[in-house]
């Protein structure tokens, strides 16, 4: 049976001693792991530390890299990026925060040339490379049209059937290049150059068919990307199927889903052009009759509304006479309220008028003054007498009024001392005697100590 005083609770473990547990069992428990997700909250102190979450749609843990091991990432991650992580799981004891120490980091799901792409992508973009403002418009209706692409590809005839059936006149001069492999890179900027050096090509089509990243890897090139962006001529770019996006895509003038879609948006339909004509000519044609029939309807009315201008004239000079009028009552009624308005002022101003006020204060200055005079006076009385009472006082206790009654002082004159006692001079000594009036100097002869 327990005591009192005897608690058989089983013992509760510190916050402390917890948290330790729980780290030891997590650390022991995950040696070390790869995980997956987006980053979030990124956080860089002076430090030099990483902090930041990955998190999926459901749940997110905390993440620490700390200096030493990111200074070996080339590019720093953002938020919002998906990332691999590779690293220890582990407790923050100090908050009980479950979380990873990141001992590497890459991106995630992409393979060497995906992450070329997104670097190439990154750096290009923050030259300003992509952006609209630099881009150049495509001539509505061009005179001449280049196409940079294999003259073996499919990419020429389809671009070729659509030009002939939209618009066949417009010539056609096409710059041979390889589109796949390492050489293509050299061969592709080399076609753009010689299409700049020829100055025929109005708008410029640069492109090829579908394929794997690895075969439209050399649009992906960044010796490629940058002769596009320094092309003079409006560029179009047309690689790959419409899911396809190159590098070369994102800095061309314009980007098109396909070649046939380039040679679409680079030539006018001739068809259409007829359409169109047709389309112009009709509405202008209405427009030019219902312009007329306004312009006879309006003509009616102005003709209708139109009124002899010495009428107007008597009109004008009416009202001319009528805001004269009222012109004169609003001075007078304005006149009158500002003639009563002075009338109250001056009246406030007598009121208070400081010859008034000065009267006032002098007045009260003169009963002050008479107070003050009468207050002095009376205290002077009053310490008068209380210094003739002290006086009186001083003089009963005065020891000259002793001295008169017949008493004496005497003092030992080699040093003052007060005598009162006759041992305190020996036959000889010199004494001073102060007696009511004057000082006595004598030589004591003999010295009696006993008492009379």
């Amino acid at each position: 049976m327990n005591t009192p005083f005897q608690d058989s609770r089983p013992r509760a473990l510190s916050v402390s001693e917890l948290n330790h547990q729980a780290k030891h069992l997590l650390e022991t428990s995950f040696m070390q792991v790869w995980v997956e997700g987006e980053m979030s909250g990124f956080s860089r102190p002076s430090s030099g530390h990483w902090y930041f979450s990955l998190k999926d749609r459901k749940c997110q843990v905390r993440c620490a890299m700390f200096k030493g091991f990111n200074q070996r990432i080339r590019e720093i991650p953002r938020d919002g990026d998906q990332i691999r992580i590779r690293g220890k799981v582990t407790l923050y004891e100090n908050r009980g925060d479950f979380q990873i120490i990141v001992e590497h980091l890459e991106p995630a799901g992409l393979g060497a040339l995906q992450q070329a792409f997104e670097e190439l992508k990154r750096k290009l973009a923050e030259e300003g490379l992509f952006e609209v403002s630099r881009k150049k418009p495509l001539p509505t209706a061009p005179r001449h049209i280049g196409v940079v692409t294999s003259p073996t590809g499919a990419a020429i005839h389809d671009i070729l059937t659509v030009l002939a059936r939209r618009c066949p006149a417009i010539p056609v001069t096409l710059y041979p290049t390889a589109v796949q492999g390492k050489p293509a890179t050299a061969d592709i900027v080399r076609a753009i150059e010689q299409a700049q050096a020829h100055g025929v090509a109005d708008v410029l089509i640069i492109g090829r068919g579908g394929g794997s990243l690895e075969d439209l890897w050399c649009f992906n090139e960044e010796a490629v990307a940058r002769a596009i962006a320094d092309c003079r001529i409006p560029t179009v770019s047309a690689v790959g199927h419409e899911v396809d996006v190159t590098i070369a895509d994102l800095v061309a003038d314009l980007r098109a889903p396909t070649p046939s879609a380039a040679a679409e948006k680079v030539s006018p339909d001739q068809r259409e052009w007829v359409r169109q004509v047709d389309e112009k000519y009709s509405r202008l044609t209405h427009g030019v009759r219902r312009a007329l029939q306004r312009m006879q309807t309006q003509t009616g009315h102005l003709a209708a509304r139109l009124r002899d201008p010495r009428r107007q004239l008597m009109d004008r000079a009416q009202r001319l006479d009528e805001l004269d009028v009222r012109l004169g009552q609003a001075l007078q009624q304005a006149l009158q309220q500002r003639m009563v308005r002075a009338g109250h002022l001056v009246q406030r101003l007598r009121t208070q008028s400081p010859r008034r006020q000065l009267d006032h204060h002098h007045d009260l200055l003169a009963r002050l003054q008479d107070k003050l005079q009468t207050g002095i006076r009376r205290r002077l009385d009053r310490h008068h007498d209380r210094l003739s009472h002290t006086g009186q006082t001083l003089q009963l206790v005065s020891p000259l009024a002793t001295l008169g009654r017949g008493y004496a002082i005497a003092r030992r004159q080699s040093d003052g001392l007060i005598l009162r006692d006759a041992a305190d001079v020996s036959p000889g000594d010199a004494i001073n005697t102060r007696l009511g009036r004057g000082v006595i100097t004598a030589t004591v002869i003999s010295v009696n100590s006993a008492d009379e």
